[in-house]
């Protein structure tokens, strides 16, 4: 019997579901707050995206603080305890090889801030608008 065919679709599609699968384990160990770190107790964080390799022996995670507040101390608990998640990651999903885990700040967030204050600029509004460019 032969082997299905893999496409480039069904192979982003898979990487899509491991990823999200990641996401949401990294997500429940954060709220339950089953890793054994100050920092992270006293902090709520939350998994935005993770991205995996194609291979899925690496899975970059991208993380926000709440509120943004102490984000770089957050960063480095997460680092610290990495050995766990990749742990935990792998127990719990059963993959052939454990993912290596990557974790970095969700910029997408402050980037979104960054364009809507542009978008909302009286210049911009009034090219927008349709209006004149009177100066």
């Amino acid at each position: 019997m032969s082997k299905p065919q893999t496409t480039p679709e069904t192979r982003s599609v898979r990487l899509l579901k491991v990823g999200e699968q990641v996401r949401h384990i990294l997500s429940e160990l954060l709220a339950r707050q089953e890793v054994h770190d100050d920092v992270l107790t006293a902090h709520t964080v939350s998994v935005t995206e993770v991205r995996m390799s194609p291979d899925l022996r690496h899975a970059t995670v991208f993380i926000k603080a709440l509120l943004g507040e102490d984000e770089e101390l957050v960063l480095k608990a997460l680092r610290t305890n990495t050995a766990y998640f990749q742990r935990e990651v792998a127990r719990r999903l059963r993959l052939k090889y454990a993912a290596k885990i990557k974790f970095l700040p969700d910029e997408s967030f402050d980037e979104a801030d960054r364009i809507e204050q542009l978008l909302s600029d009286p210049k911009v509004r009034r090219d927008l608008d349709g209006g004149t460019a009177e100066d």
